[in-house]
């Protein structure tokens, strides 16, 4: 079964979030240490890729009247179990893998393992195409 264009497009937004999220993880590390400092790169992450999908990925849906900051918290929100599943990922890699750059690979992971439930939840609960009238 092929990917649909726009399953690969989230994909390809979820990669440029992995960007953000490792960036302001290795950034904040140092004062907020490895667990405090990925909550923060998660929020940065899912603030860029609401912003790149609503832009990209669910331009017709997203674009249909809804008011930004009300889909912002809702993006946010329906996010909430693939984060439960990313920092999950995320800690079992800081505590079971010992090599340098653990915390990447741990966000990378993470990401991962949240991919299917976030585009499930951006799709359906945040960008539903509402019926043509």
């Amino acid at each position: 079964m092929k990917p649909s264009p726009e399953f690969l497009r989230f994909c390809v937004v979820g990669v440029i979030g992995l960007g953000v999220d490792v960036a302001v993880l290795y950034a904040t590390a140092g004062l907020l240490g490895w667990y405090g400092a990925r909550v923060l790169s998660f929020i940065a992450a899912a603030s860029a890729t609401w912003w790149c999908n609503r832009r990209f990925t669910f331009q017709a849906a997203a674009h249909s009247g809804q008011p930004i900051l009300p889909q912002y918290l809702r993006y946010m929100a329906s996010m909430l179990f693939g984060a439960v599943l990313n920092y999950a990922a995320y800690v079992a890699t800081l505590h079971w893998i010992d090599i340098p750059g653990k915390a990447a690979l741990g966000v990378a992971l993470g990401s991962c393992s949240g991919l299917v439930a976030n585009y499930l939840s951006a799709r359906h609960l945040v960008f539903k195409r509402r019926a043509q009238s």
